[in-house]
Parts: C-alpha cells; structure tokens; sequence
C-alpha cells in the first residue's frame, strides 16, 4: 500500500471512526484502525463489535493494500502534523510497518494484518430508506436525553423505532421521562416492524451528521437487517463518506403509551426561552437539593394574566424565584420537576412556545411543542413537602 492524504482529511476521518475504538478488548485488533484504499480512496474502519463506522477521505492511491494500526498512536501523530500539509504512507507487508512521512517527520507503526480485522456490513442490495439527514438528526437529538445510561437494564438503554408506512416513531425513556418524536418517511416502508437501537449509536450517527460537509439536501440511508440484528447508516453523498453499522437491542421496549397521560386540569402555555432561562438559574440553587424545582401554577383573571413561579432553594446557599407571564386554562396547581430533565427538553423544542399539561401534583406532566404533535416527552414530578 502507498497513498497520500492531507493531514486535515486523515485528521478528520480518524476523528469520526475513532468514537468506535476499543481499549477494552481482548482482541488487540480493535484497538486499531484500518486503513485501507477502495478505488481511489482510503478507508478508515474501526469497530467495538458494537458499533462499527466506515469513513472514505479523499486521496492519492498509487498502490493498493491494507493494514491496522493502533488508533491512539496514529491519531496523536496526524493531529501532530502541521495542517494542510501532505502525509505520505506506505506499508511494509512483510513487518506489517506503516511508514508515515509529513513535513520534516519520518515515522513507522507497526500494525496488526487486515485479514485478522473483523468484516463489516456494507448492505449492499438491501432495501433501504432515506431521511433527509439534519431532520434526522434533530430527531434524535429531542429524544436520545431521555434514554437510560444505566446497564442495569439494557433494554432502555436502546430507542425504541417503530417502522409503520410512511412514518417513524421513536421513544426513549428511562424511568423518570419519556420523549417520544415521529417523523415522515419519503416513502412507506415494505413492512412494519419495529426495532430498538442502541442509543449510543444515534448519539454517534447526530454526531457524525454535525461533523461532515454536507448540504440541506444531504441525507442518510437506513437499512435494517432484523435477521442480521443490525441496522447500517449511510452518508455517501458528503465529504467525507460515512457508514455506521450497529447491532440491535434484543428485547421488548416498555408500552410507552400506557405512560403518556390521556388527560388534563392544567394546561399552561409558556414562552419557551423564558421557561429554559428561568429553569437553568433556578437549577444553580436547586443542585443542593435533589435538583427540585417548584412550579406554581395561577390561572389569570379580569385584573391580570396567568402565573407561573418557578423557584427552587437551597438551605446553605439560598433560593430563586421567577415569576413568568403564561396563559393558563384550568385549575391552579403545584408540582416539582427535576431542574435537569425540564433543561434537556427545553433545549432541543424549536418552537417558541411550549404547553405543559398536568392532572395533580403526583401524576406525570406531559410538555409538547405548541402547534407540533410528533413531539412530546412525560416527565414523573418529585415530592414536596407542603
């Protein structure tokens, strides 16, 4: 193998496929990437056995070949590199040594064979859907929050995707919130079906489509193979080309509408920057205690609007109070969130005003987009004391 790259591109591509590496392994070869050319390319491929991820930079091929490397090491040395500067590579098979020169620097790293490197899906022939990817990506985002970080059960530590005609509805919950967000398919899927992705593979995916060059029009091909337990994500018209490959959680996902509430005594409207502001100074006091934040709820009146206090405290530290300006239908009421669940929601609603919807001080608060119904998360309340 001889190619040669400019250092920014190979900094990149090693950037993206390096979140799939391994130090944990006891298989040496996932410690490494592989660098290989496809064509007129180099492919850099790195994989956990989990999550997998194909990245194409463009470059000069002079010989074709393959080899892995150890990814700390090679990421360190290119990010070392002066920028736009050219790296030269080539391998010497017989030791499995990549020798690597760039400006004044003269390297070598020995590697691992390709051939011992696992083989990753390329879905070639499989039917595939299309999602006009920065969408995409934000659906992920308003719903990726609320998934479980806890191993103690798996199964929500996945998103549940429901596949039904021409829509895609995903959920996330872990106990304490549920946000479920559906989006338009192009066209109607062949079957429904419903699978439950790994939620660190979405994150990976969001990430991905926010690193790479891509235009409004860009978008990511999704191919399921249930027989397979995988589902593969592909970006080939962005520079540079992405796959992600990642297995499926197997299991049954929750009956997530059996949580969301079916109705409402309170239903406030609110302002939805004014909300995120007044949460996130009230969660500097709250944080001393249990992250609680109190909303008091007061319908308006002839003399005056609808009302809504939102304050937390903290014995050694202090307290906060907001008064916001809402419009209130129903019954006044009191009831406690965690400060941190109401602050990641508000942070990924793009609409300018939010509606939140509560039966009583211990039932769950249902918060939606105003005017969007393919959005809402449930929130559990904490206690107060009165």
């Amino acid at each position: 193998m001889k190619v040669s790259c400019l250092q920014d591109r190979l900094s990149k591509g090693l950037s993206i496929v390096g979140r799939a590496v391994t130090s944990r392994s006891v298989l040496p070869v996932l410690s490494n990437i592989l660098v290989a050319t496809d064509e007129s390319r180099i492919k850099l491929s790195a994989t956990n056995l989990e999550i997998a991820i194909n990245c194409w930079i463009g470059g000069r091929v002079d010989e074709e070949g393959s080899t892995t490397v150890p990814a700390k090491l090679l990421t360190e040395f290119v990010n070392s590199m002066p920028r736009e500067t050219k790296i030269d590579m080539d391998l010497d098979v017989r030791t499995q040594t990549l020798n690597l020169r760039c400006a004044q620097h003269d390297a070598r790293i020995k590697g691992i064979d390709a051939n011992e490197f696992p083989v990753i899906p390329t879905g070639d022939g499989e039917e595939r859907l299309h999602l006009e990817a920065a969408s995409f990506r934000r659906m992920i985002e308003q719903v990726l929050f609320a998934a479980a970080t806890d191993e103690s059960r798996p199964i929500l530590t996945g998103i549940l995707s429901k596949f039904e005609g021409d829509t895609l509805t995903m959920a996330a919950a872990d106990g304490f919130r549920l946000s479920v967000r559906e989006f338009q398919l192009s066209q109607p899927v062949p079957a429904n079906m419903n699978v439950i992705v790994p939620a660190r593979a979405l994150n990976e995916l969001a990430r991905i489509i926010g690193q790479v060059e891509a235009d409004d029009d860009a978008v990511v091909d999704l191919i399921l193979a249930p027989v397979q337990n995988q589902v593969l994500f592909q970006m080939h018209d962005v520079d540079p080309s992405i796959d992600l490959v990642s297995q499926l959680i197997e299991g049954n996902f929750p009956d997530y509408k059996a949580i969301i509430p079916t109705s409402h005594n309170t239903r406030v409207t609110v302002n939805t920057s004014v909300f995120l502001e007044a949460v996130r100074v009230a969660y500097l006091f709250a944080r001393d205690s249990a992250n609680i934040v109190r909303l008091t709820i007061t319908p308006g009146s002839d003399l005056g609007p609808g009302m809504m206090q939102v304050a937390a405290a903290s014995a050694e530290q202090g307290d906060d109070v907001s008064d916001l300006e809402v419009l209130v239908e129903g019954d006044p009421v009191e009831i406690a969130f965690n400060a941190r669940y109401l602050i990641d929601l508000l942070s990924v609603i793009d609409e300018s005003e939010v509606v939140l919807e509560t039966t009583s001080p211990a039932r769950p608060g249902m918060l939606k987009p105003k005017g969007n119904e393919q959005f809402l998360c449930v929130i559990m309340p904490m206690h107060i004391n009165s």
